[in-house]
């Protein structure tokens, strides 16, 4: 006859297998949860000082990205954030510049290159809000607009395009808005400027996509930064009423999105619009 296990044997036995089971499942989810998607990469990302633009910083320097940003004016919060993602053991470099400005935008490329040897990925996420009703909109506020809206995506794509042509890879992220998909009364200005963004995105990803460069545009909705913060509360709420989430976001949620993008999770992906709005466009 078999001589059957003893109880105590075979429990042991059982106790040990699920014991050596979770070390494995522990080890696997804690590498899972560290794991860096944009380790070594250079991401060059402008407007980057505050808002959505800083928490898309904040994001890639923990994924492991080297970060140059670019700012306007705001010195010290550039430099408070230049040392907080030095911090996270990633190079990181702020730069003050006017990506609005043709010229300005190639030196400051020219400067990232020199500075950091390669880029491969770019965020094109400066950007201003002047809004009014049409019939009182000045020629200067929606040329401004337009200007660091639109013009800075074109200056700065063209500025290294040649980078990503030559390395044969890059992916580059413009930061559009849903009111470039569906419009806003009082924002015609930002509402083209956004919509010609998503037009640019598209005819990128079609000029580039032979040469494994990739092209997405992200359409965030009512996301809640400084600048919201000065809304009301009773203006606040309402824009949450209108959300089926019932929230604003987040600048993470948007970055958590780039990162996707820029990423190689989203290799096959290019010529897109990603919105981040919670439910807003549905």
């Amino acid at each position: 006859m078999k001589k059957e296990k003893s109880k105590p044997i075979f429990v042991l036995q059982i106790l040990l297998n699920a014991q050596i089971l979770y070390i494995c499942i522990s080890k696997n989810k804690n590498e899972y949860l560290n794991m860096k998607l944009l380790e070594g990469k250079v991401a060059i990302i402008t407007g980057a000082s505050r808002g959505i633009g800083k928490g898309i910083a904040e994001v890639f320097a923990k994924h492991g990205a080297n970060v140059a940003f670019t700012y306007s004016s705001s010195a010290a919060s550039a430099e408070a954030l230049e040392a907080e993602l030095n911090s996270l053991g990633v190079k990181a470099k702020g730069y003050q510049s006017n990506a609005a400005d043709f010229n300005e935008a190639q030196t400051f490329v020219d400067a990232v290159l020199a500075d950091f040897g390669t880029v491969d990925i770019l965020i094109n996420n400066a950007g201003i809000t002047k809004d009014n009703l049409l019939m009182r909109m000045s020629e200067a506020d929606f040329d401004q607009v337009i200007d660091v809206n639109l013009k800075s995506v074109f200056n700065m794509t063209k500025a290294i395009q040649k980078t990503f042509l030559k390395q044969r890879a890059g992916s580059i992220i413009n930061i559009s808005s849903v009111v470039g998909v569906s419009g806003n009364a009082g924002q015609t200005n930002y509402a083209a400027s956004k919509a010609g963004a998503i037009g640019f995105t598209k005819s990128v990803a079609l000029e580039l996509g032979s040469r494994n460069i990739r092209c997405n545009a992200i359409a965030p909705g009512f996301i809640e930064t400084e600048m919201t913060a000065k809304l009301s509360e009773d203006v606040v709420k309402g824009w949450r009423e209108g959300i089926p989430l019932k929230r604003g976001g987040s600048p993470e949620d948007v970055a958590n999105a780039c990162l996707f993008l820029a990423s190689d999770m989203s290799g096959y992906i290019t010529g897109q619009v990603l919105n981040v709005c919670g439910g807003m466009l549905t």
